[in-house]
């Protein structure tokens, strides 16, 4: 249904009924000074318009919007409507109707005093002093440089750390072997004595 519903279908609907249109009144005017063709173009352009008529029988009705629910006497020819702004009436139809027009500019006001707040923050951001940001910029990049520079050295002794202990296990290792071979030694004079 969201195929009728398309601007595009409604564009193409139109022109073909159009154009349908015209062919049956070149046909017609072909028939009348006895043209050839006209026979022809008259049956072309009456099959055409008898299609969409009948897609236009299947399809149904657009839509009808009752305004006048909206506006009660819209669908009177002599009726006096009043704006909604207009004044000078009374009744319960324009007492509302004023509630509304009123609660609509207080929320209005609302905003405008949101946005009055909000530019009058924009200004107090644009009297701050920012003569003292590069220097502090330049203080900051200085700790930073001087930070990496230590992680760098913690780095390095970290990797000296690390060999250290590498020394350490061979000494350990070397130390186990000796005590070994000194068992060894120890056990062998032993047995001679």
């Amino acid at each position: 249904m969201s195929l009728f519903k398309s601007p595009t279908f409604k564009y193409t609907k139109n022109l073909l009924i159009g154009l349908g249109a015209s062919v049956v009144m070149i046909g017609a005017l072909g028939k009348i000074n006895s043209e050839p063709w006209g026979g022809t173009w008259i049956t072309i352009g009456l099959m055409v318009e008898a299609f969409l008529f009948a897609m236009l029988g299947i399809m149904g009705p657009e839509k009808d919007y009752y305004w006048e629910k909206l506006y009660p006497g819209l669908d009177q020819y002599s009726s006096h409507l009043t704006p909604l702004t207009a004044g000078g009436t009374t009744g319960p139809s324009r007492s509302l109707n004023a509630e509304v027009v009123e609660g609509k500019l207080s929320g209005m006001l609302g905003e405008l005093q949101s946005v009055a707040k909000s530019l009058g923050s924009l200004k107090a951001l644009q009297e701050v002093d920012f003569t003292q940001t590069g220097e502090q910029l330049k203080t900051a990049n200085n700790f930073y440089s001087r930070m990496n520079d230590a992680i760098s050295a913690l780095n390095d002794s970290v990797e000296d750390t690390k060999q250290y202990q590498a020394q350490l296990a061979s000494l350990s290792k070397n130390l186990t072997s000796l005590n070994a071979v000194y068992g060894n030694v120890l056990s062998a004079y032993q047995v001679k004595s």
